[in-house]
């Protein structure tokens, strides 16, 4: 193989106290949920200056709580303050292993993809056969519609 950007051997063991360690995440952040494209669609959405203004609005109206209607939940609006700052470096380390994980998927996979058009180039160059026929049929498939490259001399490049 002419491209290897990544070698990951992982054990079985490996990948189980993954999913066990996953497992734990998903049990302690039960609470997470998901919205639906319209939900989020009509959700007021708080950037970097909503923020400092909620998080004002909260520090001045709790030093006078006494001026809010008995129906607004001053609890509920610093506890959601909290689980927002709690929550929030949680989030940035799985977003940072997710990132990892993509790119190490998206390498794998090239590496994967280039060793296969290798092999397919060399079983060309061997002859024909069984093996090669099944290759073929599939690359017939894979490459439906794409016109060959030719370099500088206008010749198909083998």
């Amino acid at each position: 193989m002419t491209q290897n950007v990544i070698s990951l051997p992982l054990s079985a063991e490996q990948i189980d106290l993954v999913q066990k360690a996953l497992e734990v995440l998903e049990q302690q952040l039960a609470g997470l949920i998901s919205l639906s494209v319209d939900q989020r669609r009509e959700l007021s959405k708080m950037g970097p200056k909503s923020e400092m203004f909620a998080r004002k609005a909260y520090d001045v109206i709790a030093q006078s709580p006494e001026i809010l209607p008995g129906t607004f939940d001053l609890k509920e609006f610093g506890a959601d303050i909290q689980a927002l700052d709690r929550l929030r470096p949680v989030l940035a380390r799985l977003t940072a292993l997710t990132q990892r994980g993509d790119d190490t998927e998206m390498a794998l996979g090239s590496d994967i993809y280039g060793a296969a058009l290798e092999a397919y180039r060399f079983a060309k160059l061997a002859g024909k056969g069984t093996a090669l026929d099944e290759l073929r049929a599939q690359a017939s498939t894979r490459f439906k519609g794409q016109s060959r490259r030719r370099d500088e001399t206008g010749a198909v490049p083998a």
